[in-house]
C-alpha cells in the first residue's frame, strides 16, 4: 500500500531508504538541493527527510498541505520550525543518538592532538624540523574539563573521558542533569570558569547560544583553556578568537565547525579570520565532519526509520 511520496535531501545509509520502500513510501532523492528546488518538490510530499541542506521553515511548511513528518538526519533541529510544524499536527524527528559517538570521539582526537602537538610536530617534520623540547605534551590525567550542553553528545563525551581520570565538570541549562560518579553537575558557569583547564561546547543553536562563546565570556576563565567546539559554529563569536589566542585566554583551539559553511559561502571577513587563525600552530580545524563518520551515517538511518514507522 502506498503511504505517499518522501523528499531526502540528505546523504542516507540504504537501511532507511530500503526500510521506507519497504513500507510503501516513495522516495525522491535529491541530496544537493537548493531551498528554491525544495520549495517546488515538496507540495506533494509526505515527508522530508533533511540535514543542513533545506530550511524547513513556515513557508515551506505551508506548501506541503499533506505533509506528516519532518526528519532529521543528525542533531540540532534549528533548520526546522518545530513549533510551526507541530501546531500542524506535522511529527517532527531528529537522531541524535545516531551520531553522539562520532562527535565524542573527535572531540576526544582533537583534544589529545592539541595536547600531545600531534599535529604541529608533524608539519613541522615535513619541514625538515625534529622538535622534542618544544613539543613535550600534556597529560589529560588529572586535569579538569568542562562541557556545556549535556546531551547526547555531551554525554558521550564525558564517557568517554572517563578513562583519563579527569575531572568532568558539566552544566546544561536546559535540563536535570542525572548525578554520576564520574562527573561533577554545576548549576551555573563559575566552576567551570574558575577550574577548567579544556572546555568543549556541545549546546544546539538558538537564539541564547548565539554567540555564547565571545571575548567577555573567555575573560571570566581563571586558567588558559583549550576550547573545542563540535555544535555549531555561531555558538562562537569568531572575532574574539584571534585576540583570545593572543592575550593567552585560548591555550589552543579546535573547531569542526564555524559561522559561515562551507568555504564557497563565506565572506571575505569571515574567509580572512578563519585564513589567520590557521596560521597558529596551536590550532586544529575540521570541515564539521565530527558526526558523519560511517557508522553514524547507518545509526542515524536506523533511527530515523524506526522513528517515522513507529
Amino acid at each position: 500500500m502506498k503511504k505517499g511520496k518522501v523528499l531526502i535531501a540528505a546523504p542516507i545509509h540504504e537501511v532507511l531508504g530500503k526500510g521506507l520502500e519497504a513500507e510503501g513510501y516513495q522516495l525522491l532523492y535529491i541530496e544537493d538541493i537548493t531551498q528554491e528546488l525544495g520549495l517546488q518538490l515538496v507540495k506533494d510530499c509526505v515527508g522530508i527527510i533533511t540535514s543542513t541542506r533545506l530550511q524547513v521553515n513556515q513557508q515551506m511548511i505551508d506548501e506541503v498541505p499533506g505533509l506528516q513528518f519532518i526528519a532529521r538526519m543528525g542533531s540540532g533541529m534549528e533548520l526546522i520550525d518545530v513549533p510551526y510544524a507541530e501546531s500542524k499536527g506535522i511529527r517532527c524527528l531528529g537522531s541524535p543518538e545516531g551520531n553522539c559517538n562520532a562527535v565524542a570521539e573527535h572531540a576526544l582526537g582533537m583534544l589529545l592532538s592539541l595536547n600531545k602537538r600531534i599535529g604541529k610536530s608533524y608539519n613541522e617534520i615535513k619541514e625538515g624540523k625534529w622538535l622534542r623540547d618544544e613539543n613535550r605534551g600534556t597529560e589529560l590525567e588529572g586535569k579538569t574539563i568542562g562541557i556545556i550542553g549535556y546531551g547526547h553528545t555531551g554525554m558521550a563525551f564525558a564517557k568517554l573521558l572517563r578513562a583519563f581520570d579527569m575531572k568532568i565538570l558539566v552544566y546544561d541549562k536546559y535540563k536535570k542533569i542525572k548525578t554520576e560518579s564520574h562527573i561533577v553537575v554545576c548549576d551555573n558557569l563559575d566552576q567551570i570558569q574558575e577550574e577548567t583547564d579544556a572546555l568543549s561546547i556541545h549546546v544546539p543553536f538558538q537564539e541564547d547560544t548565539f554567540h555564547l562563546v565571545n571575548a567577555s565570556f573567555l575573560r571570566q576563565f581563571q586558567k588558559p583553556i583549550i576550547l573545542i567546539n563540535t555544535s555549531r559554529g555561531a555558538v562562537i563569536d569568531s572575532s574574539s578568537l584571534i585576540k583570545s589566542l593572543d592575550n593567552g585566554k585560548i591555550k589552543a583551539l579546535a573547531l569542526d565547525v564555524w559561522e559561515e559553511e562551507p568555504l564557497s559561502k563565506m565572506s571575505l571577513d569571515m574567509r580572512n579570520t578563519l585564513q589567520e587563525l590557521m596560521q597558529y600552530p596551536n590550532v586544529l580545524i575540521t570541515p564539521h565532519i565530527a558526526g558523519y563518520s560511517f557508522e553514524a551515517l547507518y545509526k542515524m538511518s536506523l533511527i530515523l526509520l524506526q522513528k517515522i514507522t513507529k
